[in-house]
């Protein structure tokens, strides 16, 4: 590879990788706007209207890009990454009008990137693309899948790697000044599988959690796994091999066949085989872009007419995805239909495999890429130790504390990402098991965090995770008392699907069980639940149940429990109780921490603002 060809890599790596981060921001944002103009009807719809028309112009920018024969291209294509990487630097401000303008910027500039690059330099795009999927996964895997990039402490960090990325393309464009265009091009079917590609490693595939909780494998397990396997299309020796078992068109059908049946495998078996399944299907797919550049005659559609219908069926795909978890709010007969939608997105992304022009994915030599073999090796080992889980810090015996924090999907109220902020307030409240609840564990629309697992790690803590939708949503249990057993079920829902979770704790040498809940938003619905919940609790005790019930203490949810056996710790224990619903300026209480057999020593609610809810604390004793 010569030097301008590597720097031109490198310059294409970074804005694809500051595109995957936008994106993944702007869905994050969007959510947030969304919610607030639906539920709380506090965001104007001609405010709405004019966010997602700014969304879909920055997606729809390959319509207006120059053609590959214009006399400024080149500078064109500079320009292009000089404005992402500029507009990259303030995406890491946690402000929701700074990151909703940054990401759509540096959307409309990544986008033209890249139907610039494919123009001229389409077999750059496939490699560049591998390093930005790898370096995304891999800030992600360095954060406990919590991009450390959307840390504050990582804005002058930003500042030198946005800068280096505009030295870098400077001298790429000085050094491109007597290339030809290329006689090359994507077509239409190249155009949709970039934007299915696209969706699939910012909602699914490029999201070790995600994986991992599609599959039931560990975290620690899956995370490595994952990157050596985006990694391995790369190596050209790799490529050789793949060259010829995927030649022609029944090598693309079977490697159609084959990312289908993978993805399936993950969501429906689990288990190591559902893992291979899912690996598989990333793999192929990684492998499809270094045979979508081909002769401009058979490219028919042009490439800004492919990339423009690529990146509109990505927003389409990504809002469908969307409504399954949300189908009770939105579209309900999207309920259940994560699978289907992301089987279209691969069976899309797949298409130009069907191609009779065998797929050129041999370029480059064995010799020429010996050292990527080294790289490759080096990340993975990193990402090994970013995975693998800290000590935990766990506690034998002494007083109860337990909590129930409703935690916004992992937001406050303004719609700025708040995790750190919410495990100073369960670190600050003392609570050895928490119950939480609005629990994401890889979606797109909360940054791709796993909740769950990052909370657990930055705590110390245990979790038992209770999925609820598509596997990455849900409720979850943190605690700190070493855990003997654990489940989790389904309640009975017709609306928003919702579950309980349970763990058996040990308390020196007495058990305790702790259940967690998310009761639904109407009353019929919370009484369905509960018909479920408290046959399944049994007579367990000593026990205590907490969660988001969605009713106030003069409802029947209220009175049945107590029914129940269990007591309300702020009434036993004579504490005044305060409402705990919204966290700003709160009216209602309907966060409780209900206990059975225990003496109560103390309730409190704490004064946090870094949910939507706040937090429930009460401290117990064993008789």
């Amino acid at each position: 590879m010569n030097s301008s060809k590597l720097l031109r890599t490198f310059e294409a790596a970074a804005v694809l990788l500051f595109l995957l981060q936008a994106v993944r921001v702007l869905f994050s944002v969007l959510f947030g706007l969304i919610y607030d103009f639906i539920f709380d009807e506090t965001l104007p719809f001609a405010t709405l209207a004019v966010v997602m028309l700014c969304v879909i112009a920055a997606f729809l920018v390959p319509l207006v890009t120059p053609g590959p024969g214009h006399k400024r291209r080149r500078a064109l294509l500079f320009g292009a990454a000089l404005v992402a990487a500029l507009a990259r630097f303030p995406l890491t401000i946690n402000a929701l009008p700074v990151r909703l303008w940054s990401s759509i910027v540096i959307v409309g500039a990544a986008v033209m990137y890249v139907t610039l690059l494919l123009q001229g330099q389409p077999r750059v795009f496939p490699t560049a693309l591998l390093v930005a999927f790898a370096a995304d996964q891999f800030l992600r895997a360095a954060g406990n899948t919590f991009d450390v990039s959307l840390r504050g402490w990582w804005l002058w960090v930003q500042a030198g790697l946005s800068l280096a990325t505009c030295v870098v393309g400077w001298f790429a464009r000085l050094g491109s000044q007597a290339e030809p265009p290329a006689e090359a091009g994507i077509g239409l079917l190249g155009g949709l599988a970039i934007g299915e590609l696209l969706f699939l490693e910012t909602s699914l595939l490029g999201f070790p959690n995600a994986l991992a909780r599609w599959s039931g494998v560990d975290y620690a397990v899956v995370a490595p796994l994952l990157m050596a396997v985006t990694l391995l299309p790369a190596l050209p020796a790799v490529r050789q091999v793949a060259t010829r078992l995927l030649r022609g068109a029944l090598g693309g059908l079977a490697l159609l066949l084959l990312a289908l049946v993978g993805l399936a495998a993950g969501r429906m078996m689990g288990g190591a085989v559902g893992l291979g399944g899912m690996l598989v299907a990333q793999f192929l797919l990684v492998l499809v872009p270094f045979g979508l550049a081909r002769p401009r005659r058979l490219a028919r559609w042009g490439t800004r007419l492919g990339l423009a219908l690529g990146f509109l069926l990505f927003l389409l795909v990504n809002f469908a995805f969307a409504f399954t978890f949300t189908y009770a709010e939105t579209i309900y007969a999207f309920r259940g239909l994560g699978l289907p939608v992301a089987l279209i997105a691969v069976f899309v992304a797949a298409l130009p495999a069907l191609r009779p022009m065998p797929m050129e994915l041999a370029a480059g030599s064995s010799r020429s890429g010996i050292w990527h073999w080294p790289a490759a090796a080096i990340v993975v080992v990193l990402t090994v130790a970013f995975a693998w889980p800290p000590a935990l810090d766990l506690k034998a015996a002494g007083p109860i504390r337990v909590g129930t924090y409703n935690m916004h999907y992992g937001y406050n109220t303004p719609w700025q990402l708040s995790l750190e902020a919410q495990a100073r307030t369960i670190e600050e409240s003392g609570a050895d098991i928490v119950m939480l609840q609005e629990v994401d564990t890889g979606r797109v629309t909360s940054y791709g965090v796993d909740d769950a697992l990052w909370l657990a790690r930055r705590l110390g803590m245990q979790a038992v995770y209770g999925p609820a939708l598509e596997e990455l949503s849900g409720i979850a249990l943190l605690t700190r008392f070493p855990i003997a057993e654990a489940d989790t079920a389904l309640l009975t829902s017709h609306l928003e699907q919702t579950a309980i979770v349970h763990a058996r704790v040990m308390v020196g040498d007495r058990p305790l069980h702790a259940y967690g809940v998310w009761l639904g938003l109407e009353p019929e619905e919370r009484a369905r639940q509960l018909d479920d919940a408290l046959p399944y609790i049994g007579d367990a005790s000593p026990a205590v149940f907490g969660g988001d019930f969605n009713a106030t203490p003069d409802s029947s949810i209220y009175a049945r429990i107590r029914a129940a056996g269990f007591d309300d710790p702020f009434i036993a224990g004579g504490f005044d109780p305060p409402p705990t619903d919204p966290a700003i300026d709160p009216i209602k209480r309907i966060d409780f921490v209900w206990v059975r057999g225990l003496a109560v020593r103390d309730a409190r609610v704490l004064d946090s603002l870094a949910s939507d809810h706040r937090m429930v604390v009460v401290e117990l004793a064993l008789p």
